[in-house]
């Protein structure tokens, strides 16, 4: 077998390929027009030592070699690898992209990579990565990232420089020689993430072709998965060159011959390296380079393996990316399996979803509460601010009495594109979400049916769930044919799909809840799962997640063991900067321990009985509330209540008549929805719920705008995870919500939930 090994940065040296370059005006006049200068000047200059100029001048060597070696041999190689840039060139010498294509990725790479200031990179050889990593440990050095493991004996360090003089010493006198490299920044280490981050995006641009041989990948060591080639390109950036282990993987393969296409013999000389001293065995890769086969019946929500945690020398961003589903994160185009869902009256809020997008990460922006033409205003400004491909979506919140709402709101997001939507309160499936969920479908070459409008459904109870795993039904279906709000053909390839590919099984949490149990409900999920999708044979995996109580590592670790597919937070990020609540409520939240909430009844659903968790600390909201949904129960009007009850609900609760109340929630229902007033001026009991309902709606009125008049009133959602994520950063700058920001938490906790998993497994595999 044949390997081709492509040179990366530092390879590079003044004059270098000009015979080649010669023998290909045409490309190189190509190169030219699309990086804006004559490259051939760079190869004489200064220049080719900066990195925005390096990166395409390597490229274009390697690629001209690249075509003259394939035209000499008139064939593919086996196998082909990269260093660092190099891998690039493997890329489009196994046709992932053109020429062209290429030049403008490396331009761009080089462009970020250059920007980048401060730390530096110094080669460390001699030692073992294990010997290096206890030294580190030693001494404290915990602001270091291996860079490079070029050979067994010779890694690169990158991070801070004042922390790679402190260690050097200490790695020369365990017998090393290190070797200060001329870098500008901190290269494939944590401080390329806003480097990485943005090429992510420019990735989104870009279409890749099948790749005709395999290609190692730097990052996981194993053949690129070619559905997360994106995904890999970017991680490059900030992820170790895993060199050893790349060569090692191939040497298992079997007898291979090696051959560096390029400028220089470095790859070569490393490979000589390698050979000399046997490499460690391969790691096992992380979970994310993996298929997904769905599980056994008899294992539907058994708690992964050890191994199948990624390694603990992994940075614990790639062991965060790992947990939960792959399918998910390639689905919605995101770093985590995590999702800041939606808050009524617009406190998950346009800066909110925005800044998890640009992020990498997917937020819901909470439509419920807010009037149709400020959801579309939001919703525009945010598609504006924005790239292509960054992930968004919308709440849908079920409206028992008013379905019309409903209706206007999945007619804007289909006129205005929006593909994601977060399904929630539904007790039944409607044809407003019927007709999102099917608009489009269409028959791909494949023969699988292609759904461009996704929904996450979130719910508690498993005769939902069993609906939204279920196709659409028909006579829903048949009502929207009729009435041509959906095609023929879209009703007919309905059936081949589900409602909804992903379920959030909501526990005990903020807002409405059923108060039910994770530990309980996730597995019986996951069970009723397998048996849908044995049922209906659909050709996608339906994901199963959780929400609800989530604030903290050993929450969400709890979550992914049962076998969550993604995590979805709430309550933690109404305590944010992004969060579009007052000050007076945050500074409240802040406070928060886990016994600070408790159950009240829903003021949109109050005649039904339903119930939302809310702040009790400080607050009389709950037990009014409550009183008041007792009174409904009990009475058959507002005159049946006796003088001193009337009196104090109307001097301490309400602050007015019920007469004012009444005249204000009639106002309101003549220009929504003149039926509900004509209703309840025949039905006494009727009007006393409307009037009741009055005072949950001014109450949350008064926690958004921050009224210091009946502070005590304040209606505020939430569940008992915040009050366990206050506690957990206790100690650090997250004590106060003015340094919270909703993506920073989400990386902290998913980070962190990678590394308690870690320790947990190891703590498991050795028995103690």
């Amino acid at each position: 077998m044949t390997t081709y090994m492509f040179p990366g940065q530092g390879s590079q040296t003044r004059g270098m390929g000009s015979e080649l370059l010669a023998r290909h005006p045409r490309m190189l006049a190509q190169a030219d027009e699309v990086l804006g200068y004559r490259l051939a000047d760079v190869y004489q200059d200064e220049r080719l030592g900066q990195t925005q100029y390096t990166q395409p001048a390597l490229f274009v060597v390697s690629a001209l070699a690249w075509l003259e070696q394939r035209e000499r041999h008139g064939r593919d190689p086996d196998f082909a690898l990269g260093h660092s840039l190099g891998e690039y060139n493997a890329l489009f010498a196994a046709g992932a992209f053109d020429f062209r294509t290429g030049l403008l990725l490396v331009r761009r790479r080089g462009e970020l990579m250059g920007q980048a200031r401060g730390g530096g990179m110094a080669a460390v050889v001699g030692l073992s990565t294990g010997r290096i990593t206890e030294i580190l440990a030693r001494v404290g050095a915990e602001g270091l990232d291996l860079a490079n493991d070029n050979t067994p004996i010779q890694q690169v360090l990158s991070g801070p420089q004042e922390e790679l003089e402190r260690v050097a010493p200490e790695l020369r006198a365990a017998g090393a020689n290190v070797v200060p490299l001329k870098v500008s920044a901190a290269f494939h280490s944590r401080y390329m993430r806003p480097a990485r981050e943005s090429f992510a995006s420019f990735l989104r641009e870009f279409s890749f072709a099948p790749l005709r041989f395999p290609v190692i990948s730097n990052v996981e060591a194993r053949p690129y998965d070619e559905a997360r080639l994106r995904e890999l390109l970017a991680r490059q950036i900030d992820s170790p060159v895993r060199w050893t282990q790349s060569v090692g993987y191939l040497l298992e393969q079997g007898e291979q011959t090696f051959v560096e296409v390029g400028h220089g013999q470095v790859l070569t000389g490393l490979l000589r390296r390698i050979r000399q001293t046997p490499p460690r065995p391969a790691e096992v890769p992380p979970p994310s380079s993996r298929e997904e086969p769905p599980p056994p019946a008899e294992a539907r929500v058994a708690p992964p393996s050890p191994a199948a945690v990624a390694p603990v020398s992994a940075p614990s961003e790639v062991r965060a990316q790992a947990l939960g589903s792959r399918a998910f994160r390639d689905t919605y185009g995101v770093r985590y399996a995590y999702v800041a869902g939606s808050m009524y009256k617009g406190i998950s809020s346009r800066a909110l979803v925005v800044r998890m997008a640009r992020a990498g990460m997917l937020g819901f922006f909470g439509t419920g509460g807010v009037p149709l033409a400020r959801v579309d205003e939001e919703l525009q400004a945010i598609q504006a601010a924005l790239r292509p491909g960054e992930a968004y979506g919308m709440n849908l919140l079920h409206s028992l009495d008013r379905p019309e709402r409903e209706e206007q709101l999945v007619d804007l997001f289909l006129r205005r594109g929006v593909r994601n939507v977060e399904a929630s309160a539904f007790v039944r499936l409607t044809p407003a979400l019927v007709r999102f969920r099917v608009t489009g479908l269409r028959r791909r070459e494949d023969g699988r049916v292609e759904a461009p409008h996704r929904v996450i459904a979130k719910l508690s109870r498993p005769e939902v769930a069993r609906a939204f795993m279920s196709p659409p039904p028909p006579d829903i279906l048949e009502g929207l044919v009729r009435a041509g709000r959906i095609t023929g053909t879209e009703a007919g390839l309905a059936r081949e799909v589900p409602m909804a590919e992903d379920i959030c099984v909501e526990s005990d949490s903020g807002g409405h809840t059923d108060q039910g149990v994770a530990s309980a409900l996730l597995p019986a999920m996951g069970a009723l799962r397998e048996r849908m999708m044995a049922e209906h044979g659909y050709a996608t995996r339906i994901r199963v997640g959780a929400a609800g109580g989530i604030g903290t590592p050993q929450a969400a670790a709890a979550a992914f063991v049962m076998g969550a597919d993604f995590i979805v937070t709430g309550s933690i990020n109404q305590c944010s900067v992004e969060a579009d609540t007052s000050e007076p409520v945050k500074d409240l939240l802040e406070t928060l321990d886990v016994q600070d909430v408790t159950c009240a009844p829903a003021g949109d659903m109050f005649e039904l009985g339903a119930r939302v968790q809310v702040v009790r600390k400080g607050l009389f909201f709950p037990a009014r509330a409550n009183r008041l949904y007792a009174l409904y129960q009990q009475l058959p009007s507002l005159d049946a209540l006796d003088a001193e009850t009337r009196a104090q609900l109307e001097t301490k609760y309400f602050r007015r008549t019920f007469e004012q109340v009444w005249e204000e929630t009639r106002a309101h229902y003549l220009r929504v929805d003149p039926g509900v007033v004509e209703r309840a001026e025949r039905n006494p009991r009727q009007k006393m719920a409307l009037v009741f309902r009055w005072y949950f709606v001014h109450t949350s009125r008064l926690a958004l705008r921050g009224s210091p008049e009946q502070r005590t009133d304040y209606q505020i959602h939430c569940g008992p995870a915040l009050g366990s994520f206050n506690q957990w950063v206790q100690g650090t700058p997250l004590v106060s919500w003015r340094n919270r920001h909703v993506d920073e938490m989400a990386v902290k906790l998913m980070e962190a939930t990678a590394e308690w998993l870690e320790r947990r497994f190891q703590v498991f595999r050795a028995g103690t």
